[in-house]
Parts: structure tokens; sequence; C-alpha cells
């Protein structure tokens, strides 16, 4: 495949290239999932405060239906993507979090799968129409969350703040991990709905500089965008950049180092040097939220890898089950050893496929021992060589071997002072140690035992 380059400026330091395998579902055009006989709506789909159910056991729903309510400044909505009936509201397997609260709702037999609406967009779209106020209140009433995996409520980062004004929107479309298609897919089917997300951004932060940034790899998807922007007189401002291909190019932190050459501070957010990124996805959510008021209840989903027997991109509603995708998709060989939501680098192993898709899961990845050999030496664990490996491909410029050695001995202050909670978790230290040692194991174990520490989650 042909690529597009960029200027070598234009990525971080840091990071690695794993096999990519966008091969196996890039050409799969995004299509219909299953109609679900009965969805499971988790409550916490999202950074911030739980949503409080509002709905009982045996009520009717409606499709499109406000089923949680968010009941803080940091938290999200849930709506009910079929119409049915309450059967529960019960705790179901969280791929986050274990388990946490959910609204099961028995479909009616007349759902039928609702299509994607981006033939309802055109390159002229003007956000003029609106106010501030008015997209801003769309978007909270959607529930929009960071698609990317991040899960941030939307409404929070594109409500104006005068004490850290916003001058750069960057647009992430790098989709850098390993399998996950579904963003490059919409980025070259539904460009002019993703474009109308963003001008909507834009006029509610009133920041007329936008920068789209996708990964030198697709370059499909970066003509698709300057093809669009070349045939609309409404995006003053906006411009496409080739980033460089590598992981984790998609990081917030990366991703605006790439592109503006600032470094977000430790413990900061990217508002305090006047930036902002949103997802591909999350923008075309938008696009939904404001001009259709559509609130967030379907997205798309890569199914893949070597384990799929028919890898897909699939738009399904928020609620179904991993098994039934992969059901849908033809099932799994008998070579499949590990059923990972997300992508492989940063996604969760789950044994239940039971879990429901949530707002951010982009991917089902089905892993045999091949991709699983290839993404990682299946050799045994050995000391720690000292080699220094894990500090070079570290994006946050930490020294993820101190870190892991500090929590293993049960230090965290000693891990604190190495900056145990920059880590972004990306597994490129456990990627590239040849030493086999799951470095990225022991800081999540790390944070999660300071959590407790400090009484933030229970123990």
């Amino acid at each position: 495949m042909s690529t597009v380059r960029s200027r070598a400026s234009l990525t971080f330091s840091g990071g690695v290239h794993p096999p990519d395998y966008k091969h196996f579902s890039e050409d799969c055009a995004i299509k219909a999932g299953p109609v679900p006989k009965q969805v499971c709506i988790l409550l916490s789909q999202h950074i911030g405060a739980i949503c409080q159910p509002i709905v009982n056991k045996k009520d009717a729903v409606a499709a499109g239906q406000k089923i949680g309510q968010a009941q803080a400044f940091v938290s999200a909505a849930v709506h009910s993507p079929v119409k049915g009936i309450v059967k529960d509201i019960v705790l179901k397997p969280h791929p986050v979090l274990g388990r946490e609260m959910a609204v099961v709702i028995d479909a009616a037999e007349d759902n039928v799968a609702r299509l994607p609406q981006c033939g309802r967009f055109h390159s002229d779209f003007s956000a003029e129409q609106y106010s501030c106020e008015q997209i801003v209140d769309a978007i909270r009433e959607a529930g929009i969350v960071g698609m990317g995996g991040a899960g941030f409520p939307a409404a929070v980062k594109a409500k104006t703040n005068p004490s850290t004004p916003i001058d750069t929107i960057i647009v992430n479309g790098c989709e850098c991990e390993p399998f996950i298609t579904c963003d490059y897919r919409i980025m070259i089917e539904w460009t002019a709905q993703i474009l109308a997300g963003v001008k909507l951004v834009s006029k509610a932060l009133n920041c007329k500089t936008v920068y789209i940034a996708i990964e030198d790899n697709k370059p499909k998807a970066v003509a698709a965008f300057r093809n669009m922007l070349a045939a609309t007189k409404t995006a003053a401002g906006f411009e496409v950049k080739a980033v460089k291909t590598k992981y984790p190019q998609g990081g917030e932190r990366q991703l605006i180092k790439a592109i503006t050459g600032k470094d977000v501070p430790t413990g900061g957010i990217p508002p305090m040097i006047g930036a902002m990124v949103v997802n591909v996805a999350t923008a075309a959510a938008i696009a939904e939220a404001v001009v259709l008021n559509m609130p967030l209840t379907h997205r798309v989903v890569t199914v893949s890898g070597r384990g799929i027997k028919e890898p897909a991109n699939l738009y399904v509603p928020v609620g179904i089950s991993v098994g039934e995708l992969i059901d849908f998709c033809g099932g799994v060989t008998g070579e499949t050893e590990k059923i990972v939501l997300g992508g492989p680098m940063m996604g969760f192993a789950i044994a239940d496929l039971s879990t429901p898709i949530t707002k951010t899961s982009g991917a089902i990845i089905a892993l045999t021992a091949a991709e699983i050999g290839d993404a990682k030496s299946t050799g045994r664990r050995t000391p720690c060589i000292r080699c220094g490996r894990c500090i070079e491909a570290c994006p946050v410029n930490l020294n993820p071997t101190k870190i892991a050695h500090a929590v293993k001995g049960g230090y965290l202050d000693v891990a604190q002072q190495y900056f145990l909670t920059a880590c972004i978790e990306c597994g490129c230290c456990s990627y590239v140690c040849p030493a086999n040692i799951e470095l990225t194991g022991y800081i999540k174990t790390g944070k999660i035992l300071l959590a407790r520490q400090k009484q933030l989650i229970p123990k």
C-alpha cells in the first residue's frame, strides 16, 4: 500500500511498531450488526460518576429513551438502543471494573437494525445555526463520551472555560492499535458526518485552528478529508496532518506533542496548553446528537483476528453481548486462545462472552497462539537485565522497570516518586522487554493498590 509521508517532526519520542494486522478488516465496509433479543446497558461507561437508573423493572422503554441519568458534572447519561421491557437492574460483567450495575432490557420483537446516518450530512454543513449552549446541551443530553477508549464525557470538553481557552483542536484519526479498523472505515465512509461534528465542536469552543491528524499509512482517509475540505467553504482554518505511523500515536498527549510540539504537564490536562483532542467517532456522534437529536446508542465495532471466521466492521447497539457479535461473524476457529475487548496493547482479555459492548468498545479481537507469539515472546520470564529498552520505548519518558520493581516490593511511595500515576498503560514497555516481564501489569496493580490505600476504591 502506498503511504502519505509526513515530516519526521510529526511524531513523539518512544513508542513501538507492532505488526498492524489491519488487513483482516480494513477493506470490510461498515454493515449493520445483529438485532439483539436482549441488551445490557452498563451504568458506568465513562470516566466520572456512575449514572443513576431512572427506570424500574417491568417498565416499557422506547429506542433512544434515557434510562440512566448523570448526576454529576463529570458523568454521562445512558440510553436504550432498543424498544423493550426492563427485565432487571443488576450487577453485570464490566470490561474494566469487573462487575457494575446495569439495566437489562428484553427487546421487543419488532426492533430492526439501525443503519448509519452518514447520508444525512454533506460537505457544506455549517455550525453557525447553532449556539454554543445548544451544542453543549445536546452533547450532554446524548450521553456522548470519548469513543476512542478514554470515555471522558464530551460535554465537559466542549464547554468553554475562560481560564483555559482552547486555541487548537486536534481530531484524532490515528487508530494506532493493531487489528482495529472501525475508525478507519468511518473516516472513509462518514467523512462529512465527522467534519460536521468537528465544526460543531469548533463553534462551541470558539476555536478556529483545527488539525485532522491521520497516520501516514492511511492514505485513503487522508485523501477523503483533504477532498472534503477542498469542497467546503465552512471549514476555514481546518487542515489535515499526516503523522508518522507509530504506536501509541493516537494517545492524547503523544498526538498533541506530534502536532504542536508542546508537552502536556505531568498531572495536567490538554486545556492547560490550549489544546483539545476529539476522536473521529466521537465527532460523528456529536453531529448526530446536535443535528439529528439522536443519543449515543450505537457504535462501529471491529470484530477481527485470525480466530474470527468472518472479520467485519459492524454498526451495533451499545449493550449487545460480545458473544452475539462473534457468532454473527461466523464464530471462532479452533486455534483461538484469547478474546480481547479493545486492542491487543491496551484492551482486556475476557472470559465471559456475555460481557456487553460499551460506548468505548472499539473492537473484539480473537487471538491465536501465532498472533500472541508475534506480539510477545512466549519464553519464560527471567530477571531484569537493565537493558533500558523499556525506557527508550516509553512515550511518557518514565522508567517502567523502577516503577514495577517498587510495586513488586510493596514500596508504593517509591513508585510514586517515579511517577507511577503518569503511566498511560500503553504496554510498550512490556512489548519490548527481553526478559518477558509484564511491566505494565505491575504498574496497573500499583495504581489499584494506591487507589485502595487512598480509599478511592473499595478494598
